[in-house]
């Protein structure tokens, strides 16, 4: 009885390892081809508060923290990204940024993924950094 106590505690832990270490306690992400563990990964090795996870279909993914400021804090990291490029910030509405540049209008989207890292998808036709 004792020997299935720690085989059982052992298991346990094992378990529990796996799951932190691989970030399966996190929610999955919208887009195909990335684990949670590398989005968070790209972004740590980023010398950037934003970084680019993926190219899908018709969209450009990014994913920046948001902690210790919320939404708010993200919202800057896109508008800097953004602007960095020639794009005018002109307004938010609900979870889309809007920006314009000669006469073109680019609309960012941002998705809340988790309480410290937000996503934001971004049009394939403009080129962003």
């Amino acid at each position: 009885m004792k020997k299935l106590g720690i085989i059982l505690v052992m298991l346990i832990t094992i378990t529990f390892l796996f799951v932190f270490i691989n970030k399966l306690y996190y929610p999955s992400l919208p887009i195909n081809g990335i684990t949670a563990k590398e989005a968070i990964e790209i972004l740590k090795e980023s010398d950037s508060e934003i970084a680019k996870i993926a190219v899908e279909g018709e969209s450009i993914w990014y994913i920046t923290s948001s902690k210790n400021g919320g939404i708010s804090v993200a919202d800057e990291n896109i508008k800097q990204l953004v602007a960095s490029n020639g794009w005018e910030f002109k307004q938010k509405d609900g979870s889309g940024l809007f920006f314009e540049k000669a006469g073109e209008r680019l609309i960012s989207t941002t998705q809340m993924w988790t309480e410290n890292y937000v996503l934001v998808k971004i049009p394939r036709r403009f080129s962003i950094s």
